[in-house]
């Protein structure tokens, strides 16, 4: 795994298997995943994904095939993190299971550290 030796970041099987199919559908330049964790959210930080290009100072790792670009701010509050997706009755979505969340809000989409 590339990236800080000190943070890890794993995306499950069936989430790079879902990063893949949008990935593959997508037009464009920006084909790196990045994640982080931004201002918001009824908790403090919420998580934010999109596709993009790395910056010079962002870091790089890689989990199941897939690479993920994470920029300075947000490595403390995402190390150790594990992205899922998982489909059920109410529907599918990216589950963040994240060690250093002290608390989160009822949705699981905000978080804070």
């Amino acid at each position: 795994m590339k990236g800080d030796n000190h943070v890890m970041i794993t995306v499950t099987e069936n989430a790079a298997e879902q990063i893949n199919k949008v990935k593959g559908s997508m037009d464009g330049t920006a084909q790196t995943l990045r994640i982080a964790a931004v201002g918001g959210g009824c908790s403090g930080y919420q998580y934010q994904m999109a596709f993009d290009e790395k910056n010079d100072s962002d870091s790089v790792f890689e989990s199941n095939g897939v690479s993920i670009i994470v920029d300075q701010q947000s490595l403390q509050a995402l190390n150790g993190i594990e992205i899922d997706y998982v489909e059920n009755l109410e529907g599918s979505s990216f589950v963040f299971k994240n060690p250093n969340a002290t608390g989160g809000c009822g949705c699981g989409k905000s978080f804070s550290v």
